[in-house]
C-alpha cells in the first residue's frame, strides 16, 4: 500500500532564520516533521515508535516543492518506507517503526 502527498517549506519558515544565511535550506529536522505528518495523514491511527533509518541525499531550498512517499502494509506493528522527492530526484530516503492501534 502506498501513499503520496505534496508539500512546500515556505521561506518565511521560522526555522529557516539563521539556518545558511544567503543560501537557506530547510533543516533536516523540519522535512522529518513532514513525514510524520504524512504518516499521520496516511494512517490516523498510527504511532511512530522508531526511526530506523534516514538518509539526506540532496538539500531541499525554501518554496521548493517536494513530494513524500509512504509505503508499507498494514501490520500492528511494522515498517514504513520512505522517500522524499524534488520532481524526480530522491532527497531524503529511509523506515519507519510504526505502531497501530491506541496501545
Amino acid at each position: 500500500m502506498n501513499f503520496e502527498v505534496h508539500r512546500t517549506i515556505d521561506a518565511d519558515h521560522p526555522s529557516l532564520l539563521g539556518h545558511f544565511p544567503g543560501a537557506p535550506v530547510v533543516p533536516g529536522v523540519v522535512i522529518l516533521d513532514e513525514i510524520v505528518a504524512a504518516l499521520t495523514e496516511w494512517r490516523e491511527d498510527s504511532r511512530l515508535t522508531a526511526m530506523r533509518a534516514v538518509k539526506f541525499l540532496a538539500p531541499l531550498k525554501p518554496d521548493q516543492p517536494f513530494t513524500i512517499c509512504l509505503s508499507g502494509g498494514h501490520e500492528a506493528d511494522g515498517e514504513v518506507h520512505f522517500w522524499c522527492r524534488v520532481e524526480d530526484r530522491v532527497i531524503v530516503e529511509g523506515r519507519l517503526q510504526v505502531r497501530c492501534g491506541t496501545s
